[in-house]
């Protein structure tokens, strides 16, 4: 269903000087690649073809952008989504990554039938500042939540994905390339939110709870809406089945309990808070020493911590459920049309 010719065949025939369409000229069976510098873009779909279909979206450093969508045999399924194309594409302090928008084509049936990419207007952008725990992870079988986070959303809702591994609230606020990248990019009314804990291990109460209001400052001093949010926990049974125990739910060296702390500051300067510790410990206690490991990188690497594919797009799927109980984004996945 999609031409042979790739973007660079249609600028040789074309001229040196004409610029491509941003349409499915730019694609192949497998991938798309659209030359277009950062910014924030609808990317309008049509999925089918003669045959029944199924297919499913991802992007740049391995965004899930579009769950699997099935399509009867000749019919068209149309869905628009709201991308972030950035520099660096993944990590902030990781490589810079591919210029422009790449999607890749996955899905058990994959056909897409048209595609169209055009600037966003009145996008409203979802930062995210955290962990590895979080991040756009650069490789499987790794996956931060908020990796997974843009299939849950709706045009007009674009993740910009600041979350660097390994930072703490003392090096987020302290790396040019963090916190003070991300803050001059915050516009009135959009959400930031912030999950560091799993690397404050040295760090005290009050530096903590200092460093948290910092943020929660910097983010309403440009008119955004700050949302904290408690870590995802630590897969760290004991003998009784619960994770009751300081490793799993993030008190560090020197006693400080991060969940307790982002709780209290969500409360005294009225943030709304995200309990992602209390949702993510219920539902792993419920699935058991045995069925918890899935969600987690247990099989691969022996990693109680970091989540795999499976485990970040179920705690993605927490956080919007979330957001959406608070009022924050609007009910619904990716809207047709």
């Amino acid at each position: 269903m999609l031409p042979a010719a790739p973007a660079q065949a249609q600028e040789r025939q074309q001229g040196p000087g004409h610029r491509p369409p941003h349409g499915i000229e730019n694609c192949t069976a497998a991938a798309c690649h659209f030359d277009l510098p950062p910014g924030t873009y609808d990317v309008k779909v049509a999925l089918g073809g003669d045959h029944a279909s199924s297919t499913a979206l991802s992007g740049e450093t391995g965004r899930a952008l579009l769950p699997e969508t099935a399509a009867p045999a000749g019919e068209r399924i149309v869905r628009t989504l709201t991308v972030n194309v950035r520099t660096p594409e993944g990590e902030p302090t990781g490589p810079e990554g591919t210029p422009g928008l790449d999607l890749v084509i996955g899905g058990a049936a994959p056909a897409l039938a048209d595609i169209r990419v055009t600037p966003a207007r009145h996008a409203r952008q979802i930062f995210l500042i955290g962990d590895s725990t979080v991040c756009d992870q650069p490789g499987a079988p790794y996956s931060g939540w908020g990796q997974q986070l843009p299939r849950y959303l709706r045009k007009g809702l674009s993740v910009a994905n600041y979350a660097d591994s390994g930072e703490s609230t003392v090096s987020y606020l302290g790396n040019p390339l963090l916190w003070d990248t991300v803050r001059p990019l915050i516009r009135r009314g959009d959400l930031v939110l912030v999950q560091l804990a799993h690397n404050d291990k040295t760090t005290d109460a009050a530096t903590y709870r200092a460093n948290l209001e910092s943020l929660v400052a910097g983010v309403r001093a440009r008119g955004g809406e700050p949302v904290l949010v408690t870590p995802i926990v630590r897969r760290w049974f004991n003998a009784d089945g619960t994770l009751n125990n300081p490793t799993a739910l993030l008190v560090n060296g020197l006693g400080v309990d991060h969940p307790a702390v982002i709780r209290s500051v969500a409360a005294d300067a009225d943030v709304p808070l995200i309990d992602l510790t209390a949702r993510t410990k219920v539902l792993v206690e419920s699935l058991g020493v045995e069925g918890s490991k899935a969600l987690y990188l247990y099989h691969e690497k022996r990693d109680n911590t970091h989540t795999s594919v499976h485990g970040a797009t179920v705690y993605a799927g927490l956080v919007r459920d979330e957001l959406v109980g608070l009022g924050l984004v609007p009910e619904g996945r990716v809207r047709t049309g």
